[in-house]
């Protein structure tokens, strides 16, 4: 919604084709246009089909922001193998493969930017794949920005603190947990979910363009105080 404020053509690319349909509207009724493409960002087919839909139906790419995350609560010794593989394979291997197929149809200057987590930076306990996943995020955004400099492509993230989502919910049930948390956040309150466009437009914007390999954590001063 913030790239469609800023006047962005946006193309959503998700598993859920009712959501997709509900933002696609919303950003519709903001006034910019929308297109839906139902694939899953784990299957590498289907991410070169996506991005080929985009090409197609708006000729050109200038941003892609890598925000498709899953997350499941487990304690390391319970982890399994398919947990692994599907946080992983989401988290990881698909912001690889999703940046992979946008920088090969990119024009100059462009903007990649990947959504890390608190967990690229410190280590959250029940987190072990999630953790895992978003710390590598955290070195590719890295990797690609040095690598990808050369072909006008700039490479970034933003790691959100703690914003109530679908994705967070379990854990905003738990108001002891609330508590604990809103106690080592020095701002002393959760994100707002408007408080991560202005980053995430700034460091795909021209506003940017000598800041590439970068993180920027919106969390209130928590890693700060760690």
């Amino acid at each position: 919604m913030a790239f469609a404020h800023a006047g962005a053509r946006v193309a959503l690319i998700a598993r859920d084709a009712a959501g997709l349909e509900g933002v696609g509207r919303e950003i519709e009724a903001a006034g910019s246009q929308a297109i839906r493409i139902c694939a899953d960002v784990a299957q590498v087919p289907q991410i070169e089909a996506a991005f080929d839909q985009v090409i197609a139906h708006f000729g050109s790419l200038d941003i892609l922001v890598n925000n498709a995350g899953v997350e499941q609560v487990c304690p390391s010794l319970e982890v399994t193998e398919e947990l692994w593989d599907r946080v992983i394979g989401t988290n990881l291997r698909g912001a690889f493969f999703c940046a992979q197929a946008a920088a090969r149809r990119m024009r100059a200057p462009g903007s990649i930017l990947n959504v890390c987590s608190l967990t690229s930076e410190a280590g959250v306990t029940g987190a072990a794949a999630y953790g895992a996943s978003k710390s590598g995020l955290a070195g590719l955004t890295r990797t690609l920005a040095t690598e990808w400099a050369a072909r006008g492509i700039r490479v970034n993230g933003i790691g959100p603190g703690y914003f109530r989502t679908a994705l967070t919910e379990p854990f905003y049930a738990d108001s002891t947990w609330q508590t604990q948390m809103l106690g080592k956040i020095p701002l002393r309150r959760f994100g707002q979910l408007d408080e991560l466009g202005g980053a995430a437009i700034f460091l795909c914007s021209q506003a940017a363009s000598y800041i590439t390999g970068q993180i920027l954590y919106i969390d209130g001063g928590y890693l700060a105080s760690l």
